[in-house]
């Protein structure tokens, strides 16, 4: 999900490579990622059957309401989260999509603390509940700070950004998005025009850490294996690395084709195939919905149909996940 300014409409990403790869669709389909409606709709208007609607963001289901009225009971609007898609699902369906990260109207709102364009509280959490980026920004210690920075944001200032925090937050809490935004800008140089802001690999970590987002991840794919009947799609839009290498990896190793975390690690042994994969490399954004939609250029789109395997618990190691374990009893 990528952000937008707010006088400007929302635009699903990679909408019409999903439609055509995916055809025809038809029967239950569910978006784990609901958001403001955009590929839920299109889908219903493509054919399906009915749409199973989950978000953990209270505000997405409420603001759904208004559009899926006109639907029926074509449309059911459940609250929570993807990783647990096939308890909400039910019975078997024909296709999940899933459109990873932080949605256009969660970083629209100042208040949800999301933007470090915008000044709000400290806060990323999608479902409005638990830790807060507050929380973690002025209680974990150094070393931790850096560990999220680094793993979760992929940030090389990590070290650096993180000793910035810990002596700011000593003369008065960090509060909003801004002043945290400032300190970390003040520890890199002037972006390039063209370049994305000296925050945002940071501001990336912090949602990450505050949602448990790798683990809901893992634990979304494992569901849709769980949830797609034989011949199910699988479509999974992500816009960093990490997350496109995690869902590259799944896929492949359930498509009976090994993996392994990184060239040094053993291979592991191929499983029985549980996807066919759509489309191998993947799809990104082509130059006509660039021009209409720049905010597709980090996107990337894998797709898998599902084969009739059984679906198991897949092994964390192969997937690359970050090693990183956060307290959240704090």
């Amino acid at each position: 999900m990528m952000p937008s300014n707010s006088d400007s409409p929302h635009i699903p990403v990679l909408l019409d490579p999903i439609l055509a790869h995916l055809a025809p669709i038809t029967g239950v389909w569910l978006d784990g990622t609901l958001g403001a409606g955009g590929y839920a709709r299109a889908l219903l208007e493509a054919g399906a059957d009915q749409l199973i609607g989950l978000d953990r963001d209270p505000l997405a289901l409420q603001m759904a309401k208004d559009w899926a009225a006109p639907y029926g009971d074509r449309v059911r609007l459940v609250a929570g989260n993807f990783a647990q898609l096939d308890q909400h699902a039910g019975d078997l369906i024909d296709g999940v999509v899933l459109d990873l990260g932080v949605s256009s109207m969660q970083l629209d709102q100042a208040e949800r603390g999301f933007s470090f364009a915008k000044d709000g509280p400290l806060d990323m959490r999608m479902s409005q509940e638990g830790l807060t980026a507050r929380d973690l920004v002025n209680d974990l210690d150094e070393a931790e700070l850096a560990d999220i920075l680094y793993h979760f944001g992929e940030e090389r200032a990590s070290r650096r950004i993180a000793r910035a925090i810990i002596r700011e937050r000593q003369n008065a809490p960090i509060e909003t998005t801004l002043r945290l935004a400032a300190i970390i800008s003040g520890c890199l140089p002037r972006p390039k025009p063209g370049q994305s802001h000296p925050a945002t690999r940071s501001f990336q970590a912090l949602r990450i850490a505050v949602n448990a987002e790798f683990d809901a991840l893992v634990a979304g794919l494992e569901a849709a294996e769980r949830a797609l009947k034989p011949g199910g799609k699988l479509a999974v839009v992500s816009f960093h690395s990490m997350e496109d290498r995690v869902v590259k990896r799944f896929l492949t190793a359930r498509a009976g084709q090994g993996g392994r975390a990184n060239r040094f690690a053993p291979e592991a042994p191929a499983e029985a195939p549980r996807f066919r994969l759509i489309e191998r490399r993947g799809v990104s954004a082509d130059a006509e919905e660039l021009a209409r939609n720049p905010r597709a250029r980090s996107a990337r789109l894998r797709m898998a149909e599902r084969l009739d395997g059984p679906a198991e618990p897949v092994d964390r190691q192969i997937l690359g996940l970050p090693r990183l374990t956060l307290d959240r009893s704090r």
